[in-house]
């Protein structure tokens, strides 16, 4: 009997609703305690040992995961989500072990969550709301969205959904990418794109929804911060390493920004002691774009729908799995 690892945490959560087609299958499945937001490569290393797959979430699969996990049969590592960073993907196409995620698969869910961080920084709703609670009457005096230019780094479906969400806002959407985006893609999403250096010193919001590589590591980072305009807002709904945080709280403190709406963390979960922590002007969320009833159970089926195709234990139909390496 085939076994698979499953280590995302969304995935572990409803699989009771799932177990049944294991069952059919004949797929054994692991779900191993994670303490955290992911497991750590030393943890991956003895949990992928006579594993034939894995459904992975944001754990560390570095090359001396890869190689243990090839040792002992490893098939495929199919990744929740989008972001595969964490997956050493060139170790992994030398030792023939495919890598899978799900992309386009949540962009409405993350651009949804990116709107709603920045409008709890317009709007200073939730000061509002904890003032009421403890019997006061708060008035946050808020910043108008309509008429701001809106800078969004990365271009694809999530940037666009997140495009389209500002633009109906009455905000001028802008976008970078690192790829070229067709004429009239962008027209579909009411988004101009320009070089980088321009969104940074045209936008009043910055909102990131770009992939994390290894040449864009601190993209936003001391002088990336200082080349912006003065007060400007920062939304991270991408991954934590796209912002030097140590940049970000002195930008903070300067003014040079003036509120920042993160859902992604240098180091997560958040560390009890960063000084992040400190700022009124910041709202936190705890890495949760892809979080609702909808796209939880959507994203747990296409995955283990595509395990079960390269398990070969039942053939996918539908859709075409996203190979990444």
């Amino acid at each position: 009997m085939p076994k698979a690892l499953l280590t995302c945490h969304h995935l572990q959560r409803h699989f009771a609703t799932l177990r049944p087609q294991y069952e059919t299958v004949g797929v054994e499945p692991i779900l191993p305690h994670i303490t955290g937001q992911q497991m750590d490569a030393a943890a991956m290393r003895k949990a992928i040992r006579g594993v034939d797959a894995v459904i992975a979430g944001d754990d560390e699969i570095d090359a001396s995961v890869l190689e243990a996990g090839k040792e002992s049969g490893l098939k495929a590592i199919i990744k929740w989500g989008i972001g595969t960073d964490s997956i050493d993907k060139l170790r992994a196409a030398e030792l023939g072990i495919p890598v899978f995620n799900t992309p386009g698969a949540f962009s409405e869910e993350v651009a949804d969550l990116g709107l709603s961080l920045l409008l709890l920084l317009a709007r200073r709703t939730h000061d509002m709301h904890a003032s009421i609670l403890t019997g006061g009457w708060h008035k946050s005096e808020g910043r108008s969205l309509h008429g701001l230019t809106a800078g969004v780094i990365g271009l694809g479906s999530i940037g666009r959904a997140i495009a389209r969400r500002v633009a109906a806002c009455g905000m001028t959407p802008i976008g970078s990418d690192i790829a070229p985006i067709d004429a009239e893609v962008l027209a579909q999403n009411n988004v101009q794109q320009v070089p980088i250096t321009q969104l940074l010193t045209k936008s009043d919001v910055i909102l990131l929804a770009c992939n994390l590589t290894k040449d864009n590591k601190h993209l936003l980072n001391a002088d990336a911060f200082a080349a912006m305009k003065d007060g400007v807002t920062i939304v991270n709904v991408a991954r934590g390493p796209l912002i030097d945080e140590t940049a970000l709280v002195d930008a903070l403190e300067s003014g040079k920004v003036a509120a920042a709406g993160l859902d992604v963390f240098e180091v997560e979960p958040l560390p009890t002691d960063s000084p992040l922590r400190r700022f009124k002007s910041c709202v936190f969320s705890s890495h949760n774009g892809s979080n609702t009833n909808e796209a939880v159970a959507r994203i747990n089926q296409m995955t283990t729908d595509i395990l079960f195709d390269v398990l070969g234990v039942k053939s996918l139909s539908g859709f075409t799995p996203n190979r990444v390496a």
